[in-house]
């Protein structure tokens, strides 16, 4: 028994010496086994450059370029609609008419006053040139050739008295007719045929012109005034700008537009400059009170970064993606991003061009650490990725059809 205590005491150190070796060279395993893990392979991209323009989007809102409410002028009962409601009606067409019996009467009879006052004029003026060859002679008294003078210069007032009546019925019997004052497309009639109708009495209908279309919108101050900053001395803006619209189901107008008006003055309560752009509408598609997005394009063009939205990320400090820097090490970056052109983001500033950002794998790295990157091409039109090798290919053969 004493001799197999004092082996196990002799024992003890070597076992322990044992172990620990064992303990350092499992550590020494695991380290080189980390050590060993390649870098995660990323899919990255070569940030380029491409001419872009400023572009602003506003929400707008279509008008009739012209509008008129027709109403009656005369008091008559309304006799004919010659029109179909909600139809387009030429300039100068008969649409209401008054019942002309009463006009016709009333001009028959300025007519007839003004003959009257005619021949009483002539009868004047006949008395006049009698008494003022009596007169010398002493026949007549001098108040009796004033009267005489009077009343040839009152027979002349009623004349003209006379023919103001008659212009006056003239114009009234006009008013029995409503005709259309421009080409355009009118609406719906308050009143049917049989009414009796007048000055006072609502619009009969209402009449548009909707080819050109107006669409007005709101500019901010802030742009507006940084506009004039930077296009100082300029007075045509079209030369500027393109316009076109997006209809309020997602389609584009084949129509181009032009800037129409902008307003003299800033609305106080919105801090906004009204404007107002036109656009053909030969077809009709167009009808006041659409909503509709106004789409302003400049036609002088910048180089830009454009990256996929696919990159892009953000966090309460804005937006972002990840860089891929000359040592493989993953940095974040802060970018301010400007318009969509399809899948592709502008980017205003934060990126130059040929740097190299992540667009596949984000899940699996964090900044700071080494990456493996694979080099992506990115299809501008799609927003996909392919190799290098693939797209130049692809390129080929687009080439060849």
């Amino acid at each position: 028994m004493q001799i197999t205590k004092n082996l196990s005491i002799k024992a003890a150190p070597l076992l322990l010496g044992m172990a620990l070796l064992a303990g350092c060279s499992e550590e020494n395993q695991q380290g080189a086994t980390q050590h060993q893990i390649p870098p995660p392979a990323v899919s990255v991209a070569s940030v380029t450059n491409e001419a872009v323009g400023d572009y602003a989007e506003f929400v707008a809102r279509t008008e009739a370029s012209e509008s008129v409410d027709l109403r009656a002028r005369v008091e008559g009962f309304l006799q004919e609609r010659n029109f179909i409601e909600g139809e387009t009606v030429q300039k100068d067409q008969l649409l209401f008419k008054i019942d002309p019996a009463p006009f016709k009467a009333s001009l028959s009879q300025a007519n007839a006053k003004l003959a009257s006052a005619r021949a009483a004029k002539v009868q004047a003026a006949a008395d006049l040139e009698r008494g003022r060859e009596l007169f010398p002679q002493g026949h007549i008294s001098k108040a009796n050739l004033d009267s005489l003078i009077s009343a040839e210069a009152q027979a002349v007032a009623n004349v003209e008295s006379a023919k103001a009546q008659v212009e006056t019925a003239r114009i009234n019997l006009s008013y029995s007719e409503i005709n259309a004052p421009f080409s355009g497309k009118i609406g719906k009639e308050t009143y049917s045929v049989g009414n009796l109708v007048g000055p006072s009495s609502d619009p009969l209908a209402s009449l548009i012109k909707v080819d050109p279309m107006y669409v007005n919108f709101q500019v901010n101050e802030k742009l507006m005034i940084t506009y004039q900053q930077q296009h100082q001395g300029n007075g045509n803006v079209n030369q500027e700008f393109s316009t076109s619209l997006k209809l309020p189901n997602g389609a584009m107008y084949d129509e181009p537009g032009s800037f129409d008006f902008a307003d003299i003055k800033v609305d106080e309560t919105t801090g906004t400059v009204n404007m107002r752009a036109a656009f053909p509408n030969p077809d009709k598609l167009l009808l006041p009170g659409l909503y509709v997005t106004l789409i302003i394009k400049g036609t002088q063009k910048q180089d830009k970064p454009l990256i996929p939205q696919a990159a892009v990320q953000e966090n309460q400090q804005g937006r972002f993606v990840l860089v891929v820097n000359s040592e493989n090490k993953v940095d974040t970056r802060i970018i301010k991003t400007g318009r969509r052109i399809g899948p592709m983001w502008v980017v205003e500033s934060g990126l130059k061009a040929s740097e190299k950002i992540i667009v596949s794998g984000l899940q699996k790295v964090r900044p700071g650490i080494v990456v493996t990157p694979v080099m992506k091409v990115v299809d501008m039109e799609t927003g996909t990725f392919s190799d290098p090798a693939n797209a130049g290919s692809a390129d080929k053969s687009a080439e060849a059809k």
